[in-house]
């Protein structure tokens, strides 16, 4: 069984890393065009944990930030509940007060632990900008901003396999920018799978995992009362993680995701005329969310995440990863580091970004997060 386990991942991985390769190999789609979506602050990763790893996080151990990278790991949590709040100070090395603030939290509806209810609150906003006419003093300040609210629920069909739905609700207002745009609201939902078993690898009972997430299915949103509408950050991110322990106070944990968005790029227009390239996007805008999910496949964008954490005694975490996007869907390209402190109740996770592409605005990015065990909690007040 350990074998096949092993040859399940191994081929799993091959045909990811073939299509990436295929992507970087197309020449006739050799040129800068990165995917543009109508929601692109649901793309942010939120906590610490997942960002340290490279942004990797379908398939690593349960915890209570599992609600935006794989909400059916909350059927394997081992509390009965928890919280967190996490906060990003984002692109600070362009703006000081652009800030993401995400809420999370889950609870076991029985107490054989197989059904899990989770929810989230994920704010992003953009603080105060100015608006002006060219030359002019500023006209009147706008903030806009982004929320969502997420509910999920997950079920253990087996000991190994659980499986979870999660519906979301998003509302963003870019603020009074000008004549015909308005605030714009979707609807979108999240099928996820986990599974998790134990094989030997030498004298070292290992855990591995494997989770797959397809999210921001949904409507598409508009800015214009439905006069044109853009797509959702539709995603598929399936990965993998081996946990080893290395003796009973040390533990080693592998993990890889590999990232497709399911939605096309809009069509490069280089050589249009002024009324092509406005047809071109006439019939870009027109494409359905379904339809966008069947041409993404046409493109082969994949971003992979490599995460590795060191585990002492399950109290002090240090992780490492890195993130790699090709240079012509976007070129983000960058090293992550964390740590992470446990104790009892609580456990604090910071995150930093390191940039290996040159003036990238991401670099220098900062992630806190703060979570809580119910069942620590519990145990901490008796």
């Amino acid at each position: 069984m350990n074998g096949i386990k092993l040859y399940a991942v191994f081929f799993v991985w091959i045909g990811f890393v073939s299509i990436a390769q295929a992507a970087d190999g197309d020449d006739s789609k050799d040129y800068f065009n990165p995917l543009i979506n109508g929601a692109p602050s649901l793309t942010i990763a939120p906590d610490a944990k997942g960002s340290s790893l490279g942004d990797a996080g379908a398939a690593t151990e349960p915890d209570i930030f599992s609600q935006y990278w794989n909400p059916a790991k909350y059927a394997f949590a081992y509390s009965k509940g928890g919280f967190g709040l996490s906060y990003t100070p984002w692109l600070k090395k362009m703006i000081d007060d652009i800030d993401l603030v995400y809420l999370a939290g889950y609870y076991k509806l029985d107490d054989s632990g197989r059904q899990a209810v989770g929810v989230s609150l994920h704010y992003f906003s953009t603080g105060k900008i100015d608006v002006s006419r060219p030359g002019e003093a500023a006209l009147y300040g706008i903030s806009p901003y982004d929320v969502s609210f997420d509910l999920s629920y997950s079920l253990k069909l087996s000991e190994n396999f659980a499986g979870a739905v999660a519906f979301r609700y998003f509302y963003s207002d870019p603020g009074k920018i000008g004549e015909g745009y308005y605030p714009g609201s979707a609807f979108a939902a999240d099928i996820a799978g986990y599974y998790n078993d134990y094989l030997m690898l030498g004298n070292s009972e290992c855990l591995l995992g494997l989770g797959i997430n397809i999210s921001n299915i949904g409507s598409k949103i508009s800015y214009n009362k439905g006069n044109s509408t853009t797509f959702l950050p539709a995603n598929l991110r399936v990965g993998s993680s081996l946990l080893v322990p290395m003796d009973s106070y040390n533990t080693l944990s592998f993990n890889l995701d590999a990232n497709k968005y399911l939605f096309p790029a809009p069509p490069y227009m280089g050589s249009m005329s002024v009324e092509e390239k406005q047809q071109a996007l006439n019939d870009y805008y027109a494409v359905s969310s379904l339809s966008g999910i069947m041409q993404s496949f046409d493109e082969a964008r994949v971003s992979l995440s490599f995460g590795l954490e060191y585990i002492y005694d399950n109290h002090f975490f240090v992780r490492g990863g890195y993130f790699y996007e090709h240079p012509d869907n976007g070129n983000r390209q960058f090293f992550s580091a964390g740590a992470g402190f446990k104790f009892n109740a609580f456990q604090l996770d910071a995150a930093y970004l390191i940039s290996t592409v040159p003036h990238n605005p991401l670099d220098q990015t900062l992630r806190l997060s703060l979570s809580f065990d119910i069942d620590g909690l519990k145990n901490w007040i008796k």
